[in-house]
């Protein structure tokens, strides 16, 4: 049967061949130590479960919800927003609203599919979330990437981003903090991009705050919107409970932003997905979202304690010339280019071949570590790996993943 081309341009993601692999080896016996983990392995607030469970007792629960998600639900949720960014929507001269989705990527998603026309441009930060390109194209817009590396800790030039943009940039997506590199910009840089968005005014903002909970350095992620509140005007909030509840798989999402988009979007879910999950609306409807920061503070001392171990394995090595530190959500990216172990695979001292995927199916075979390349998150000769696994079985990891590098 004919498939259309929107889906054929789309690449399967090269971290399920690795998951299925690591699987393999660890069923014939091999010690697998997965570092691929986009989540937190840590059950839900007994809180929020007991509220869930509570909401089992009411019809509603297992009814549709509004398409946009319950009208106690969102003001909830608006209101939290504020308080937790310290910004006031109602000294914005303009009506906000939100719409709540099945998942943050769902939100973006949808963002985009209501705000993209085809050969619109979208401004990326490299290295990105995997699926924003490839959910840009399915819109028939075209991703515009803007790098940084290492060498800057990831952390991208605004006059680069400045020559980014064009008479057909729609939008720019920021995601602090970001996934994959485990950072949050500054709010000298935030300040920064504030200012430089005042001078473009038709340039939307789409900003992904998944993980803005989830700092265990100082100081907290700041926005650009704190500093200059009338670019909520054309700034759309991302973020959910799937990082800060550990609930991934509840599929709970939600954008902020002007009521104007906020109608298209719910003409596009209303037309696709409907309504989210009604029981987890219900039952965060009657949460208290206070008792977040008191939930992460030791999901937080953790994600701390192996980002140190990441740090004293670099230096033993002496690979500290590859080596930053990571601030937030619970990622770190290896860059291997900078690594001795890229003599095994260069064929010459000018090969830039991007080896990213090879590297880490030679650590899976060899050291029984499962990272994921690089490559899809736009970044070559390099790979991510989560810090959220158990801290003794992180530092044996840790301690053959350099043992491998410095090789």
């Amino acid at each position: 049967m004919h498939t259309s081309s929107r889906v054929k341009d789309m690449q399967e993601s090269i971290t399920l061949k690795l998951n299925a692999r690591a699987v393999e080896l660890a069923e014939k016996g091999k010690t697998v130590f997965n570092l691929t983990a986009g989540q937190l392995p840590f059950r839900p607030m007994n809180e929020f479960v007991d509220l869930m469970r509570n909401e089992l007792n009411f019809l509603k629960s297992f009814q549709y919800s509004p398409v946009v998600g319950f009208p106690d639900l969102r003001q909830k949720i608006l209101k939290y927003v504020e308080t937790s960014r310290g910004i006031d929507f109602s000294k914005v001269n303009e009506s906000f609203d939100v719409v709540v989705s099945n998942g943050g990527k769902h939100a973006i998603a949808n963002i985009l599919g209501a705000m993209l026309d085809p050969g619109d441009e979208v401004i990326i930060l490299s290295p990105y979330w995997i699926s924003y390109p490839a959910l840009i194209k399915f819109c028939r817009a075209v991703p515009i990437e803007v790098k940084s590396s290492v060498f800057d800790v990831f952390v991208p030039s605004l006059d680069d981003i400045k020559r980014a943009i064009s008479a057909k940039t729609k939008a720019i997506i920021i995601n602090s903090p970001n996934n994959p590199t485990g950072t949050h910009y500054s709010k000298e840089w935030m300040i920064e991009f504030g200012k430089l968005m005042l001078e473009h005014p038709d340039v939307n903002i789409i900003s992904d705050e998944i993980y803005f909970e989830l700092y265990y350095f100082d100081p907290k992620p700041f926005y650009f919107y704190q500093e200059f509140p009338e670019l909520l005007k054309r700034t759309v909030i991302v973020d959910g409970i799937s990082k800060t509840l550990a609930s991934t798989g509840l599929r709970l999402g939600y954008c902020i932003a002007p009521k104007n988009l906020c109608k298209a979007i719910g003409i596009l879910q209303g037309q696709t997905t409907s309504g989210a999950n009604s029981l987890v609306q219900r039952a965060l409807a009657n949460f208290d979202f206070e008792k977040i920061s008191e939930y992460l503070a030791p999901i937080k001392t953790h994600l701390r304690a192996n980002s140190e171990i990441v740090r004293e394995k670099f230096r033993e090595k002496n690979l500290a010339q590859t080596w930053y530190q990571t601030l937030s959500a619970f990622y770190y990216i290896v860059d291997f280019s900078q690594s001795p172990v890229m003599n095994k695979f260069r064929t010459s001292k000018d090969d830039q071949t991007d080896y990213s995927e090879k590297i880490c199916e030679v650590l899976l075979e060899e050291q029984g570590i499962a990272i994921v390349p690089g490559t899809d998150f736009g970044l070559a000769n390099s790979a991510r790996i989560s810090l959220v696994l158990e801290k003794e079985a992180f530092k044996e990891a840790m301690e053959r993943l350099v043992t491998f590098l410095a090789s």
